[in-house]
């Protein structure tokens, strides 16, 4: 039984605010970055980079999106840029959670 030349694949990428997926047909061979360029999503997005966006396929990084084929019904994630290093701001909260434990033990009880 012979291939059909196209596969569907979706592309999202979502703010706070708003949220887009586009749903796509694309040639067999299609690569990740190229699925994102075809889906027109630069244009709802103006301010979203395309090549520099992380990229990656149901929730896992693609290390490689210029090479990585496509297959029928994966979902095509743009990422947004980490405003913090997530291990930074781990250590962040646990020495704010800290220093507000000492805080309650130094205040006397009324």
């Amino acid at each position: 039984m012979d291939k059909p030349d196209t596969i569907a694949v979706e592309v999202v990428y979502a703010l706070p605010e708003r949220q887009k997926l586009l749903r796509l047909a694309v040639p067999r061979g299609t690569t990740v970055r190229e699925a994102v360029e075809r889906s027109g999503i630069a244009a709802l997005f103006p301010e979203l980079d395309l090549q520099a966006a992380p990229l990656g396929i149901f929730g896992k990084a693609v290390a490689k999106p210029e090479e990585r084929v496509l297959e029928e019904g994966e979902r095509v994630e743009i990422y947004r840029p980490l405003i913090a290093d997530p291990k930074e701001a781990r250590k962040q909260r646990a020495a704010k959670v800290a220093r507000d434990k000492g805080a309650e033990a130094a205040t006397p009880e009324a």
